[in-house]
């Protein structure tokens, strides 16, 4: 005799309220919040099974489109923790599509009672961090320290999101790997899921690389559309990757999120520190901040552990330097980082350096700057809306 004969009673089969507890631990790929609270359970039944033998369970979920991209995935986490229940032979998943009702109760829920149409980075005592990522000409790798910075803080256990405002150059969706489209409930817009980083841009809603020829007025609609119809949730970081230059979209920014901080990138190359600085001085016209400067391809490392100055030096600290004396505040470097062909290599293949080699200097660089960048959350130097109350005697 092989194996081992079952001691007792077979286990009894579990209740309809413990199917709904074990489905609260199923989330939705891309709104990241569980299935039970988006309304997204149509039923539970529970069927005994014959004597001796455990029961079946048939969950009904409905998704917000029929042509959800993570309906698989959904399908494998429900029948994962139902089947884990004692007393559960076979799980079976039903997939079908909310009605319009359903939408609109789950965008109620998205929304938490917000007015459709608000950008929610700009509402007093937003504890969202926005830090817009800026250059003063294309080239200098600004898109790849946006993306590394977005997958070193999301790494960190930080909720981040990243918005490609580079409408003209959008290059974030293949330097993250993203691979599908984002969901659209109706007017709203729910972005994918990369490395753990929420992602949307105008290369996601473009057939082929067909390029965006826009004007002002069309880019700043974007980007507004951006801010108000994308479901970011409750977000640590949001990060923008803004076009090269002062523009009309890092106009558009300071307009739609005043309390957005710059970050400017430069090389040690004093062609780019200089019009790195107009970018940066762009913050005293708009009463921004300045979060700090990196100074992106300060060196080559050869095989001899020698230093090779491809763009020559200082560029970094220049920008430091008149940023400073032109806001009348400290700026500070925050780091200077190493040229890497596995930078570009992973921009390619959608796998951020911070990931594939955290341990090369340029990850380690880009690591300290998402730390110095991503501070806890809280409440300090923000209104609490409490009014004091005078005691009578």
């Amino acid at each position: 005799m092989s194996g081992t004969a079952r001691v007792g009673p077979p286990p009894a089969p579990p209740s309809v309220d413990e199917v709904r507890e074990a489905l609260g631990r199923v989330q939705d790929p891309e709104i990241r919040r569980p299935v039970t609270e988006l309304g997204m359970v149509r039923d539970v039944e529970v069927v005994p099974g014959a004597p001796g033998g455990g029961a079946t369970v048939r969950v009904g979920l409905l998704l917000t489109t029929s042509g959800c991209p993570l309906k698989d995935r959904l399908t494998e986490d429900t029948t994962r923790e139902v089947g884990a229940l004692a007393g559960v032979d076979r799980v079976e998943v039903d997939l079908g599509v909310m009605d319009d009702a359903g939408r609109a109760a789950l965008k109620d829920v998205l929304r938490g009672g917000r007015p459709a149409r608000e950008v929610p980075f700009s509402r007093p005592g937003s504890l969202t961090r926005v830090v817009a990522v800026a250059s003063g000409k294309g080239g200098v790798g600004k898109s790849s320290v946006t993306v590394n910075l977005a997958a070193a803080m999301a790494a960190d256990g930080l909720r981040v999101g990243v918005l490609d405002a580079d409408v003209h150059g959008f290059s974030v969706p293949r330097m993250l790997g993203v691979q599908h489209a984002p969901t659209q409930i109706d007017d709203m817009i729910v972005p994918p899921v990369a490395h753990g980083v929420k992602v949307v841009s105008i290369g996601m809603f473009t057939p082929g690389n067909t390029p965006v020829v826009w004007r002002g007025p069309m880019l700043h609609r974007t980007l507004e559309q951006f801010l108000t119809d994308v479901h970011w949730g409750d977000l640590d970081v949001l990060l923008l990757d803004l076009p090269p230059g002062t523009g009309d979209i890092a106009i558009s920014v300071a307009q739609l999120l005043p309390g957005a901080e710059l970050l400017v990138v430069t090389t040690p190359q004093a062609a780019a520190a200089e019009v790195a600085e107009r970018a940066g001085t762009l913050a005293r016209q708009t009463k921004q901040a300045v979060a700090g400067v990196v100074e992106n391809m300060s060196w080559l490392e050869t095989p001899d552990g020698g230093r090779l100055e491809v763009f020559g030096r200082g560029g970094g600290q220049a920008v430091v330097d008149r940023l400073g004396e032109v806001l009348r505040a400290r700026v500070t470097l925050l780091a200077q980082v190493p040229l890497d062909v596995r930078v570009r290599e992973g921009g390619d293949e959608g796998v951020p350096l911070v990931l594939s080699a955290p341990d090369a200097p340029a990850a380690r660089a880009l690591r300290e700057v998402a730390r110095a960048l991503s501070g806890p959350r809280g409440l300090a130097g923000r209104p609490l809306g409490l009014t004091p109350v005078r005691r009578a005697g």
